[in-house]
């Protein structure tokens, strides 16, 4: 069942950039399962744009990372667009995927992220560690607009920061 995703409203990016690390996710074909110590630092660059700098380790516990380059589609009201293709590419039709902030504290703390089919979902924290009632607090929050959470991975951190 889709339904018309809210997203957080008021939305301020400049507090937004910086440093994510990510509690849990649905799987991903291009991530491997057994990737650990996941972050995600956002920079705003000249053009507007925000460049994202996604980091693990991967299962040989090896630093891995892709580079993309998130725009916005409509920044009052949290939702992106990301791309990870090189450069040249980003042009191409149908190649960025929605990224939609769902829900995100007052502190800009916590961040629950999606897209509006209801595929993909992180939770971040601005730390490896989130307590068990707010990381609760908000994946019954996914629940209650439709995520399926029965594959969620919950994602480990081993004190290896990747940031």
């Amino acid at each position: 069942m889709t339904t018309e995703l809210q997203t957080v409203s008021n939305f301020d990016l400049n507090r937004y950039l910086g440093t994510w690390y990510e509690i849990a996710r649905l799987p991903m074909k291009h991530q491997p399962e057994d990737s650990t110590d996941i972050s995600a630092t956002y920079t705003l660059q000249e053009n507007g744009n925000v460049k994202v700098d996604n980091r693990c380790l991967d299962g040989n516990k090896e630093l891995d990372g892709s580079i993309g380059e998130a725009t916005i589609v409509d920044g009052p009201n949290a939702k992106l667009e990301v791309s990870f293709l090189p450069e040249g590419f980003r042009w191409i039709p149908f190649t960025k995927g929605d990224y939609w902030v769902l829900k995100l504290d007052a502190n800009y703390q916590t961040a629950l992220v999606g897209e509006p089919n209801q595929k993909y979902l992180w939770l971040l924290h601005r730390d490896t560690e989130l307590d068990e009632a707010t990381k609760a607090e908000y994946l019954n929050y996914a629940k209650s607009i439709g995520y399926d959470l029965s594959d969620l991975i919950h994602t480990v951190h081993t004190g290896h920061k990747t940031a």
